[in-house]
């Protein structure tokens, strides 16, 4: 297993992304540490993990209150002594398909502000932490339209381009002290395409068209991709790694 004997808080463990990357986690031998906002999502995501034989703990914690974090990751600290890993997949409802011309302000400085807080929130107070023991990685979360030139996606393409500045800023300073920081990117995951589509381009099945044909694969990668490399990545198999992007787009953006 990848990650036997790690200790891996994920925080947004609820969603979609956080809680694929858990249970993978979880199966690769990690003991996880699972939070977020609402408890109910985090808390059947762990019964599963435990339900297959792994080991979880769920917390209510809102990643936007600095105190609330700062107190959780020291709990987690006093109760499993360290912290190996750490991935944000905290995520935000984003106003798009309205062009910036005629964009209100707080619809476009909401996305950067939110994002980007919470990541530079949890990944310090983990590093904090990790440079301590010298060891730990840092998996931060962005998507496509930060490597793109893409109309009408507002403010969420400039946040997740922040996004990845923030990792390389913390590769940089952190990587003398043996933490690695490392990005994944995905275009739109196929797994959380729902009815309605959330860019208005027509119906769910030519949204779906759409954004295939813009990959080079002309597929949409799976929650199952962006755990196992989430996995890997945590792993020390990826040793080498840090201050990069893991591109996941299926040649959407193509690095």
């Amino acid at each position: 297993m990848l990650l036997t004997n790690k200790i891996a808080v994920i925080h947004g463990a609820g969603g979609a992304i956080g809680g694929a990357v858990a249970r993978t986690f979880a199966r690769e031998g990690a003991k996880v540490f699972l939070s977020g906002r609402n408890a109910e999502p985090v808390e059947a995501v762990a019964r599963d993990i435990v339900a297959a034989g792994g080991e979880a703990e769920v917390a209510q914690v809102d990643v936007l209150d600095e105190d609330a974090i700062e107190k959780y990751t020291a709990k987690v600290i006093r109760k499993a002594g360290r912290i190996d890993v750490v991935f944000n997949a905290i995520g935000f409802r984003v106003l798009q398909g309205v062009p910036l011309t005629d964009l209100k302000r707080d619809d476009f400085i909401s996305p950067i502000v939110s994002w980007t807080t919470t990541q530079f929130l949890t990944s310090r107070t983990a590093a904090r932490h990790m440079v301590q023991k010298r060891s730990g990685v840092i998996l931060t979360l962005s998507a496509s339209p930060a490597r793109l030139a893409v109309a009408s996606t507002a403010g969420f393409g400039v946040a997740c381009a922040a996004i990845e500045g923030l990792t390389r800023t913390l590769a940089a300073e952190l990587g003398p002290q043996g933490v690695r920081v490392v990005c994944i990117r995905p275009h739109r995951i196929g797994d959380t395409l729902g009815p309605d589509p959330d860019f208005p381009v027509g119906e769910a099945e030519e949204f779906r068209s759409l954004i295939e044909g813009w990959t080079l694969l002309k597929r949409l990668p799976s929650l199952a991709d962006v755990a196992s490399t989430a996995a890997f990545l945590a792993s020390d198999h990826a040793d080498a790694m840090t201050g990069t992007v893991a591109n996941l787009t299926c040649g959407m953006s193509v690095d």
